[in-house]
């Protein structure tokens, strides 16, 4: 299991590292990519979960992500006792990805005098704060995409790597254009909540508060949307698939 759990840190460690530094690049001052915008973030977003894929794919299935985890645990792909050392390594590897993303950009930090886009470099937050509808948001977002992981893998037991990064990738670009307007698109909790956690602890000057009131949404909502997604393919496809294979 330990093999796993270094896995995810160092694949949830890159996707972070590569997402998390086209979002400085584009908001921090005096970045050559500042200003570059949506399509570029989004772009970048997608790609790294292409690398984060193909560092951790082949040992750990490539979870990157808790949502991901628990769907995984609750369709059998994975033993319960297994969850929490994903978990633990998709949240080490997200926290450990930002302080990199913060060494990385050191100069920049004290050149940018808005405070929120700091925390925009690590952590999502919404465009209208309005917690139901942000809430909401994630879950839809999520459930998107383990549902069509789920599809991508046909039974949802072989894990992200039996698919190929690719397809995910593009999922996770389809997600950020379409979906992700409204709150940035976590649909990951260690992506969110790692970074946060980064922005608490490191000595960034002009700093703000982490916006703990709104951590728990890009956290609970993708969650939620997991589970949701599981339900429901098991309802709509595997149940049934099993039935007409069994009246056959």
């Amino acid at each position: 299991m330990l093999e796993k759990f270094v896995a995810e840190v160092f694949g949830t460690g890159t996707l972070i590292l590569l997402g998390d530094g086209v979002v400085a690049g584009v908001l921090l001052t005096r970045s050559k990519a500042q200003n570059s915008g949506w399509i570029v973030i989004t772009w970048a977003w997608a790609l790294a979960v292409f690398c984060g894929v193909v560092v951790a794919g082949p040992v750990s299935g490539a979870h990157l992500n808790p949502a991901v985890t628990l769907a995984v645990a609750m369709n059998g792909g994975i033993t319960w006792d297994q969850v929490p050392w994903y978990w633990a390594g998709e949240m080490l590897g997200a926290f450990l990805g930002a302080v990199l993303v913060y060494i990385h950009y050191l100069p920049h930090w004290a050149e940018t005098e808005n405070a929120d886009l700091k925390l925009a470099v690590f952590s999502t937050g919404p465009a209208i704060r309005n917690y139901a509808a942000n809430f909401i948001s994630e879950v839809i977002g999520t459930f998107v995409l383990v549902f069509v992981i789920f599809a991508f893998a046909n039974n949802g037991k072989a894990g992200l790597a039996a698919l190929g990064a690719l397809p995910v990738a593009l999922l996770v670009l389809v997600i950020g254009l379409a979906l992700g307007g409204t709150t940035g698109y976590a649909i990951n909790p260690a992506r969110d909540l790692g970074p946060r956690i980064a922005h608490f602890l490191l000595p960034i000057p002009g700093k703000r508060d982490s916006d703990w009131s709104y951590a728990w949404v890009p956290v609970v909502g993708p969650l939620v949307g997991g589970a949701l997604a599981v339900i429901v393919y098991q309802a709509a496809f595997t149940n049934f698939m099993a039935k007409v294979i069994g009246s056959a």
